[in-house]
């Protein structure tokens, strides 16, 4: 069994609270299995009866007849026959027109409590969480976090992170061993579930061709900066074919909406502004990414960089890219700008640390361009550099903290030490 107890304890803390417990994420990532075997199993082992359990797939064909609001809403209370507590586990409700009305006419039994999952973030937008009426808790679920793919891995714990960092972490990679198996595996689930799932749900039938191509774009850009209208001008020069910033703006939306990639906002970190443009573009799982462009381009920096920006984002972390503009006087005496990045501003509650992943610093010179930001910052928190290769943490002459990569993911306190 794999492992997954920041979420089966998010769960767990959840119960009984009167809201309806929304397991979001993305396709295949192991929201099923996190319901219907871990939490089960925790529910069992905590003395419920496997008849208080009414577990439904929704996505199933033997509960094809069930997508029909009244008649799941008909057939979950036939199975609620006393006063006993009942766990209600529902997989894939956005496939139920109507949803909403059902959860909660199920809330207010008092003896109901409800456990669902969707594969859309738009599962829960405002007109969603309006119908709840504030009764939506959501949880997030995400890929493996190289700390889960760490503990199930079977093969030479040393090479963890290169096969990570090449495959990502989908569950169900583990049962797989060649590459082969794994390669072919990842680029069927982006071309057979996602891009057919975004196709079906926003009635792009006509487009399958041209979001492709968009993804391969974006994949080959992670962690650069970028916007609709550069996209459009790198499409058009690569697939020699128009499209315009309207559409790709839509597209962009459609990947997000699917949980396939996050885009991130630049914070003007003096100013304490958003910068509406240019963002950047994440993958939930690199792995995808990588299957994409059929793992050609293998970019250790990049790479490093998004995995640093999933791992921040599941411990809870609202992330930004930062900058940090400073004026000076050039030598012709003239004022001048400059903008230096900082590649991560974390927040979460009263915490704040600022961020540069490095996948190496073979030169002074080179350690200098990376702290060049960090040191223009004036406030008290915490600065730190994330490096490939750093096996002892510890602090340079203006206060920067160097974290190794593998003790970063290895240990969810290492920010804080």
């Amino acid at each position: 069994m794999i492992h997954r107890d920041r979420y089966l304890n998010l769960l767990i803390s959840k119960k009984w609270n009167g809201m309806v417990k929304v397991v979001t994420g993305i396709r295949r990532c192991g929201k099923s299995y996190l319901l219907f075997q871990i939490f089960k199993k925790h529910l069992v082992e905590s003395g419920v009866q496997g008849d208080q359990i009414i577990e439904i797939a929704l996505d199933d064909i033997e509960f094809e007849e069930l997508r029909d609001r009244k008649i799941l809403n008909q057939y979950i209370r036939s199975r609620i026959s006393d006063e006993r507590q009942y766990y209600v586990l529902l997989d894939e409700i956005q496939l139920v027109d109507g949803f909403e009305s059902l959860l909660n006419g199920l809330l207010r039994r008092g003896n109901v409590d409800c456990y669902v999952t969707g594969s859309n973030s738009k599962f829960l937008s405002s007109d969603v969480i309006t119908e709840f009426r504030g009764r939506g808790d959501e949880i997030r679920v995400h890929p493996l976090s190289y700390s889960e793919f760490y503990a199930a891995y079977s093969g030479d714990k040393s090479k963890a992170y290169e096969e990570y960092s090449l495959y990502g972490g989908m569950p169900a990679l583990l049962s797989r061993k060649t590459h082969e198996e794994k390669s072919s595996y990842l680029e069927h689930l982006v071309r057979n579930v996602y891009l057919n799932d975004i196709v079906e749900r926003n009635h792009l039938k006509n487009d399958t061709k041209i979001l492709g191509e968009l993804l391969d774009v974006l994949s080959s850009n992670i962690g650069s900066l970028t916007n609709p209208a550069k996209l459009e001008k790198t499409y058009n020069s690569v697939a020699h074919l128009p499209l315009s910033r309207a559409t790709i703006s839509k597209y962009l939306d459609a990947f997000a909406d699917s949980f396939l990639i996050n885009k991130v906002q630049r914070y003007d970190i003096r100013g304490k502004s958003y910068i509406d443009s240019p963002f950047k573009y994440y993958f939930e799982d690199i792995g995808l990414r990588n299957a994409r462009i059929n793992f050609r381009q293998n970019e250790p920096t990049h790479i490093m960089e998004n995995i640093v920006y999933n791992e921040l984002v599941l411990r809870g972390y609202s992330v930004d890219v930062g900058i940090v503009e400073i004026n000076y006087k050039g030598a012709d005496k003239k004022s001048k700008r400059k903008q230096y990045e900082i590649d991560f501003v974390c927040n979460k509650g009263s915490k704040r640390y600022y961020i540069q992943s490095a996948f190496a610093l073979p030169s002074e010179n080179k350690a200098n361009q990376e702290t060049q930001g960090l040191l223009r910052i004036d406030d008290s928190f915490k600065k730190i550099v994330i490096q490939k290769d750093c096996y002892l943490p510890w602090y340079d002459e203006n206060g920067i903290y160097y974290l190794g990569l593998e003790q970063f993911l290895l240990d969810v306190d290492a920010l804080e030490k």
